[in-house]
C-alpha cells in the first residue's frame, strides 16, 4: 500500500546536511539586521518521533520575514522530510530572504495512526510555528506547500483550520482534495488504499470522508491557492484538480492551475523546473 502517492517527482534528490540543534538555541533576545543564517534540525513539536520538523532561516531576517511550510508526501504511511531537503534548497535560491520549515508527520501503520493523525500533526505543528514565529525572529506569514498526500494535508489545514493561522497562500503539488469522490471513483487500489488509511469505508463511516477533504472547507477567506497536476495523473486523477479550481474561483478565491498535458502523478525535467518557476513566481505575487 505504501506505493500509493510515494516520492512522486522524478527528481533526483540531493540530501543536505543541516546543523543539528533546538528552538532552545535560539537568541530570544537578537531581534536585529545582522542575524546570520542558521538551521535546526529534528526540532520537536510532540511526543512523537515523527513529530519534527527542521527550520532553515535565513541571514537578515525579521519580523517581516515570511515562512514556507513544506509538507511531504507518501500516502499518509510513508515518506519523510529528508526527501524534500533538495526542494528546500531549490526554493531557498529562488526565494532568498524567505524561512523555511519542511514537517515529519506521525505515519499511518498497519495497528494504527489512521487519519486523522496526520491531520491533528500538522495542525500541532503550525501551532508549534506560529508560537515560536517570535523566537526564531520571523512573521507569521505562512505559505503550506505539500506534495500529493502532503498537498491534501496542506489544503486541509489551509482552509479546515485557519482559525489556527490564515495562511498568506497554499501550492498543491496533485494534491487530491475530494476523498468521497476518489473512493467512488478510482480504481480498486485506490478505495483499498483509503479505507487502509481511514481505517473505515465510505459506507461505515462517511463522515470521516467528509471531514478529509479539503474542498469541503474552502470558503471566500480561503487563501489564495496554485494548483499543479499532471493531465495523466492515474493516482489523483486531474479531474481532482479542475473540481478544486472551479470551488475557489466560485468563492472567489484568487487560484491559479497548471496542468502538465504529458504529465502523471509526478514529474522531472523542464515540466518540473517550470513547476520550481510557477511556485517562484506565485509566492513572490503573495508579498505584493
Amino acid at each position: 500500500m505504501k506505493y500509493l502517492y510515494y516520492l512522486a517527482f522524478g527528481l533526483v534528490l540531493f540530501i543536505g546536511s543541516c546543523k543539528k540543534n533546538d528552538i532552545a538555541s535560539v537568541p530570544q533576545e537578537s531581534k536585529n539586521d545582522s542575524l546570520p543564517a542558521v538551521n535546526f534540525k529534528d526540532v520537536k513539536y510532540g511526543e512523537s518521533a515523527e513529530q519534527k520538523l527542521d527550520v532553515y532561516l535565513p541571514a537578515l531576517r525579521n519580523e517581516k520575514t515570511s515562512m514556507v511550510i513544506i509538507i511531504h508526501g507518501g500516502g499518509w504511511n510513508s515518506g519523510d522530510k529528508a526527501d524534500f531537503n533538495s526542494y528546500v534548497t531549490e526554493f531557498q535560491n529562488r526565494l532568498p530572504g524567505y524561512a523555511f520549515a519542511n514537517i515529519n508527520y506521525r505515519l499511518v501503520t498497519e495497528t494504527g495512526n489512521y487519519f486523522p493523525t496526520q491531520e491533528t500533526d500538522i495542525k500541532s505543528a503550525i501551532e508549534f510555528l506560529k508560537n515560536n514565529a517570535a523566537d526564531y525572529n520571523v512573521s507569521r506569514n505562512f505559505i503550506f506547500l505539500g506534495v500529493s498526500a502532503g498537498a491534501h494535508l496542506a489544503m486541509l489545514q489551509g482552509y479546515k483550520h485557519n482559525d489556527v493561522l490564515q495562511p498568506k497562500g497554499i501550492v498543491s503539488f496533485f494534491g487530491p482534495v475530494d476523498l468521497e469522490r476518489l473512493y467512488v471513483n478510482s480504481d480498486q487500489s485506490i478505495p483499498s488504499q483509503l479505507k487502509f488509511i481511514m481505517n473505515a469505508t465510505l459506507e461505515s463511516n462517511p463522515n470521516i470522508f467528509f471531514d478529509s477533504s479539503p474542498i469541503n472547507f474552502v470558503s471566500s477567506n480561503s487563501a489564495s491557492t496554485l494548483i499543479l497536476h499532471g493531465e495523466k495523473d492515474m493516482l489523483v486523477p486531474v479531474e481532482q484538480a479542475y473540481m478544486l479550481h472551479d470551488k475557489l474561483d466560485e468563492k472567489g478565491v484568487f487560484n491559479k492551475l497548471v496542468i502538465y498535458p504529458e504529465q502523471g502523478h509526478g514529474w522531472g525535467g523542464k515540466d518540473l523546473s517550470d513547476s520550481f518557476f510557477q511556485v517562484e513566481n506565485f509566492i513572490k505575487g503573495l508579498a505584493n
